[in-house]
């Protein structure tokens, strides 16, 4: 499964768009993938798992397609916060 940036609402420290998260069954995959911020794992976290299990995203409440979900992390971004809202996709790519 990929994350991948969608969109930042504000200014992110770490991300910027298309950038991407690697997961691999239970891991983050290191190679390939950014550094993976607290703030959007913790926002992650939860559906994470179903999802790469092959929960559909529509039954997640995250999606439209089966297989393409949206998160966002927790940070409101200005006048709240210095930082910004960053959107992730989530993909579940085909096995084959």
């Amino acid at each position: 499964m990929t994350a991948t940036i969608k969109e930042i609402r504000g200014v992110c420290p770490l991300y910027k768009v298309g950038d991407r998260i690697l997961f691999e069954s239970f891991y983050v995959r290191s190679e390939g993938s950014k550094d993976l911020c607290i703030h959007a794992f913790a926002a992650m976290s939860t559906l994470l798992s179903a999802f790469l299990h092959g929960k559909s995203a529509t039954d997640l409440g995250i999606g439209v397609e089966p297989d393409i979900g949206y998160i966002q992390c927790p940070d409101p971004g200005p006048p709240c916060t210095k930082g910004g809202t960053v959107i992730f996709e989530l993909r579940r790519e085909a096995k084959g």
